[in-house]
This record gives C-alpha cells, structure tokens and sequence, in this order.
C-alpha cells in the first residue's frame, strides 16, 4: 500500500520565516512547468507547489511560494499565456505558499483566502522558536476573504475553494478545477514518500480534521482526478484513499489508548503504530512524533 507523508524535516515549513527563505540560493531555482490539460498547470519552484488554470482573460494561480520566486514564476506563467494573473488563492497561511503574496498583491492580482489565513498573517502566532515573526505588509493580505466556500472564475476557467477546518492549520483550503478535474490540496498531504503525517497543533491543526480534509478531497475526485500537492508528484484518487486509510487506523490506535487511560507518554510507550513504522520504513522518532500530535489534538 503507498502512504502519503509529511516528515520532521518538512515542519520546519511550518515555521517559515524570511531567515529560512534566505539560506536558500533562490538564483539557482528553475521553475519545472507540468502540462496538467485543459489549461491547467502545475509549476514546481521553492516553496509550495503552484497550480494555474488559464483562461482566455486571466489566470487563476494557487499559492505564491517564497517571495524571490515571484519574477521566476512570472516568467514561466507568460511561456503559457500572455493573460494576466487576475486571482491568487492562498491554501494556507505558512510562508513557503504566501511569502510570495505582497509582490502580486503590488501588481493588482486579488488574493483569496480563508478568513483564518488572513488573521494569521496580519498578526502572526509564535514561531517554534519563541519568536514572533513579522506582521505581512497590506499589499500581501487577502482582500476576498471566505469562511465555507467561494468559487472564482475568469473566462472558461472557475475555481471551487473549500476551507478544510482544522486539518493542516485551521486556515487549509482545497481548490477545485471542474474543468480540468485537477484538485490543489496545499499541505494536507504529500505522496509517494511512504512517511506519516505532521500537524500544525499549534496553529490550529488536528487528526481529525486532517482525515476529514481527505475524504473531502476523496468525495470530489474520481479515477481521473489529478490531484497536486504542495510537496511531491501528483497523486490520485488512490494515493489519498490509502493516506486516508493511514490516518484513520493511527487516529484509532492512539484514542483506543487515550480513551483507556493511558497518558500521552504510555501511550508513546506502548508503541501502536509498529507496524505502520516498519512498512513505511520509518523509525522510532517519526512514530513518537506522529503518536503525540494525534494524541495532542484528540478530542
């Protein structure tokens, strides 16, 4: 069975700051375009992964990376299309998806998101470090901002926005692409590299919204759906219904033991997802890690 994951190294993403962007040599970056059909595609830089779909007046773009890939991205959207970026639509708050959001805000695209989204980056929580980063400027904020759902669209082209509560963060949202049966999910899974999950506790993530995040993802995909992720190749149908199925026997494992009695460190103690460890070759620190924010944000 294919699990998706999230390893320890990817929360540092969870906590990206303008330190974090600049250990990274930017000019070294090229922008990988994947032809997704329909005028819909996927571009892969630093940062969360960008979807577009491109319409005959303008261009719908999901997630912003970090904010030296602004040019680079620009540059590979008008290899597609000479119609300008009319939306941009925020999955969620962490920086490798909207550190990017001021340079477009400056250019008039309207930037979309949740309204949790826009709290957190006007008055952003501690980081894991105790430290507090800085308020994102007015440019870089969503104007359009929803608390459900909202669709958007430009000339053949429209997009189904759905806020996953309390899944990644408390911000997430996926985006649907009906004409193209793509499906951007931003961080609330990442395929074919067979590791657990990671949850944002402390902004507002949990297990259960997770699994919740991924049967949303399921009711709406189909055999042929193309989903893409912030971190990875695509993934299917398939890929997110044995992710699914991951999580589901986690979250069940660690509340049969909370539910029991058992403290957060016996219930690490009592080692429930051995198994899972071994067949997903991970080792005692991930499943730990995994067991303790499930039982963190158990209700």
């Amino acid at each position: 069975m294919r699990y998706f994951a999230w390893t320890a190294v990817a929360a540092l993403a969870l906590v990206v700051t303008g330190a974090n962007a600049q250990q990274q040599d930017f000019s070294k970056i090229e922008i990988k375009t994947t032809d997704l059909g329909k005028d819909v595609y996927m571009l892969e830089g630093a940062g969360g992964i960008v979807t577009i779909a491109v319409g005959t007046n303008g261009v719908i773009m999901v997630d912003a990376q970090f904010a030296p890939m602004h040019d680079k991205l620009k540059a590979a959207i008008a290899k597609i299309t000479n119609e300008p970026i009319s939306y941009l639509i925020d999955t969620h708050f962490h920086g490798d998806h909207t550190s990017g959001n001021a340079a477009f805000g400056k250019e008039g695209v309207i930037i979309i998101a949740q309204a949790n989204v826009k709290n957190r980056l006007a008055t952003p929580p501690p980081g894991a470090n105790g430290q507090t980063p800085p308020a994102a400027p007015p440019e870089a904020l969503p104007s359009g901002v929803f608390t459900d759902k909202t669709t958007i669209a430009v000339a053949n082209q429209s997009a189904e926005v759905i806020h996953v509560p309390n899944a990644h963060t408390d911000g997430d949202s996926i985006v649907y692409f009906p004409e193209a049966n793509v499906i951007a999910v931003g961080d609330i899974g990442k395929a074919n590299n067979y590791r657990y999950a990671t949850i944002d506790v402390r902004n507002g993530g949990t297990i259960d919204g997770t699994i919740a995040a991924t049967q949303t993802v399921l009711d709406k995909a189909n055999d042929r759906t193309k989903i893409v992720l912030s971190h990875g190749p695509l993934a299917t149908k398939a890929d997110f219904q044995a992710y699914h199925d991951m999580l589901v026997k986690v979250r069940d494992r660690v509340k049969a033991l909370k539910d029991g009695g058992k403290t957060e460190d016996q219930a690490v103690a009592a080692k429930p997802l051995a198994d899972i460890q071994a067949e997903i070759m991970q080792n005692d620190m991930l499943s730990e890690r995994m067991v303790r924010l499930t039982y963190e944000t158990l209700k």
